[in-house]
């Protein structure tokens, strides 16, 4: 491992990019605590505090991908959210509106259009979150001390302008990341804001065993859970399911193509993330609208509670969206009657399957199959949070979305980064770190 990691400082163009993303991660790590002007951050803090004090983690998970900045208030409050969900959309249009899937098969020319719409996409989703959260922190007071103390026009409008800049110029340092650095740019930022929360949760958890407040037995038994759900997240991430598929041999002039034998890659978890992301946007819209108008009791008060992280009606309502989900998004980036008809255009076939429908007909049922158990195991990662903190007195969030990203990302980097040591000869991560080819 060790002579691994000098190999990736040996090759110029790749230590490069590694130092061009920390730099760049830096950069967003520093913006996240530059304030939002007109706002007392000790009042906000006195707020989430008490918010977290009274049961409501509607607000931890709103703050989970940004990385702490939307607690903050910072500059970097919206973080690239408004960019993630613009993308979702888009990507989604591409399956239901003509005009967008034609864009999707253009190549390089319709991929930079569908680029320059998410992001006018984005300025609006992001303008709008930014009035949302404008008026809702105007709203807020934390005991007898207002969280903006003069909530004007002027403070709406910087406000606004600050939020939509913010979000515009973290989707400019994703991008530059992806264009020069290594790893999606974008991936990486949310990855570095849900990192950033774990050291302070580890040392807070020291502390609370130090003072007694945390027993020993418990703490353990949460680093060994927390050991065994990452390296379950890791396994089912790289899943995959190898449908066999035979290309008959062609041959043209002199030369012979096909008679191969290969597979196709059917991952577990086609929809990575995104089910527990569409299924927490859902929950979370009546639940924020729950938790502004709730404050003086009644049905609101109630709707809160029951839709609370933890409430049994939230987790019901969770898991099926989370399973939901899954098979939504995977009905959408998979297509089985169109990968059966390129197979049939390649001279490609399933051992004992018919070509076209038939082999249709089984790229589907087998996607249904490992749909479920991937979608079933993930709703279980994405309540861990909550059952890690109430069984085991965790003091910070672990699990869930985060973790999934983080190994995502983390999988993905390393995988990139492996590439690049290859090209040049070195055996990378998943190696046993020798030097390849010709030495000397």
């Amino acid at each position: 491992m060790i002579k691994t990691i000098a190999n990736v400082f040996r090759v110029p163009d790749l230590k490069k990019k590694i130092f061009f993303t920390a730099l760049f991660l830096v950069l967003y790590r520093l913006g996240s605590f530059v304030p939002t002007p007109g706002i007392n951050a000790s009042a906000l803090q006195g707020f989430f505090e008490s918010a977290r004090g009274q049961g409501n983690n509607l607000f931890g998970l709103l703050d989970l991908f940004v990385g702490g900045n939307f607690e903050r208030a910072s500059v970097f409050a919206l973080g690239i959210m408004p960019y993630i969900t613009a993308s979702i959309v888009i990507q989604l249009l591409g399956s239901i509106i003509p005009y967008f899937e034609k864009l999707r098969k253009e190549g390089a020319d319709g991929q930079k259009k569908l680029n320059q719409i998410t992001r006018y996409g984005t300025v609006g989703i992001a303008a709008f979150n930014s009035i949302a959260i404008a008026v809702w922190l105007a709203s807020l007071s934390s005991g007898a001390e207002p969280v903006v103390p003069n909530p004007d026009i002027l403070f709406y409008f910087t406000c606004i302008v600050t939020l939509v800049t913010g979000t515009m110029i973290v989707m400019w340092l994703g991008e530059q990341i992806t264009e020069h650095g290594i790893g999606n740019g974008i991936s990486l930022i949310i990855f570095a804001g849900i990192i950033a929360r774990y050291p302070h949760g580890f040392v807070n958890m020291y502390q609370l065993v130090a003072n007694g407040s945390l027993s020993i037995v418990k703490a353990v038994l949460a680093l060994v859970v927390m050991v065994a759900v990452t390296t379950a997240v890791i396994l089912v991430t790289e899943a995959v399911r190898k449908i066999p598929v035979q290309y008959a041999k062609r041959i043209v002039g002199r030369r012979v193509y096909g008679g191969q034998s290969t597979f196709i890659p059917l991952r577990v978890n086609t929809a990575g993330v995104i089910p527990i992301i569409f299924a927490q946007s859902v929950l979370m819209f009546p639940a924020t609208i729950a938790s502004v108008f709730g404050r003086s009791g009644g049905f609101w008060e109630t709707l809160r509670v029951w839709l609370s992280p933890g409430a049994v009606l939230y987790t019901v309502i969770y898991v099926t969206l989370i399973i939901f989900f899954a098979y939504f998004y995977t009905a959408i980036v998979l297509n089985p009657t169109e990968m059966a008809e390129n197979m049939v255009k390649y001279g490609g076939h399933i051992p004992g399957k018919k070509p076209g429908k038939k082999t249709a007909e089984y790229i589907n049922s087998v996607l249904t199959k490992i749909t479920l158990p991937g979608a079933v195991f993930f709703a279980f990662v994405a309540l861990s949070p909550e059952m890690m903190t109430t069984w085991l007195d965790l003091p910070f969030y672990f699990g869930g979305t985060g973790l999934i990203i983080v190994v995502g990302v983390a999988l993905d980097t390393l995988q990139q980064i492996e590439s690049h040591l290859v090209m040049r000869h070195y055996d990378g991560f998943m190696r046993k770190g020798k030097l390849r080819g010709r030495q000397g």
